[in-house]
């Protein structure tokens, strides 16, 4: 099964780092973001990947096209211009890098890769985000209500201290620390998880907008 990873946004909140890199090559202990998202599908056995860049692309094909290397233990006889490999340190991964655009968005990016997943279900991420999602589950999860796509959701940590004040005396009842999904939404505040699995009939909803791409919401 391919998995798709969103890698070509500007990743302007970042800017401190992404203006020399996309953000999905930002380092975590000593590697990018992107590297560790793909260690999380190879651990489930989803070793597939279509990477869909934009920003600084080039960043991102040089890593691959030297990950060889990079890992790997050598020696560099520069008399003859001889290089000797010692020790290979590699993973099971196909990757496929597709030059989506500079400016283009979500939607026109996913949609750029339909030649490329054979009408098959595929997975679909962002390239800036880290989870402890157990992946088969979710792709169980997927299969069991037969629709187009499914999306992950989290609950994240409450941003401010939450009172509950007795409006007829305008006493404090109770006071919490940061609660979980703070929200003006009556769900209680669950966010996009970014971890999704897709059929790709999908494509039927993603409609072209001045060579951009947007999803329409059917």
């Amino acid at each position: 099964m391919k998995v798709l990873i969103l890698a070509g946004g500007f990743g302007t909140r970042l800017s401190e780092e992404t203006d020399i890199r996309p953000k999905p090559m930002v380092e975590i202990g000593g590697q990018p973001i992107l590297w560790h998202i793909m260690k999380i599908y190879s651990h489930y056995g989803f070793n597939d990947f279509i990477i869909l860049t934009g920003y600084k692309n080039h960043i991102i094909k040089d890593y691959f096209l030297n990950y060889y290397t990079r890992y790997s233990d050598l020696t560099i006889n520069m008399l003859d211009n001889h290089v000797e490999i010692h020790k290979i340190r590699h993973e099971p991964w196909k990757v496929t890098i597709l030059y989506t655009g500079q400016d283009t968005m979500t939607g026109g990016r996913i949609a750029y890769a339909k030649p490329y997943v054979n009408n098959e279900t595929f997975m679909l991420t962002y390239g800036d985000g880290l989870s402890n999602v157990n992946l088969h589950s979710l792709l169980e999860f997927h299969r069991s209500h037969k629709k187009a796509i499914t999306m992950t959701s989290v609950l994240p940590e409450g941003k401010f201290g939450a009172l509950d004040i007795n409006q007829a005396n305008n006493q404090i009842q109770s006071f919490t620390e940061k609660p979980k999904g703070d929200s003006k939404y009556e769900n209680g505040g669950w966010i996009n998880g970014g971890f999704f699995v897709c059929e790709p009939k999908i494509f039927d909803y993603i409609e072209d907008s001045e060579g951009g791409g947007a999803i329409a919401i059917a």
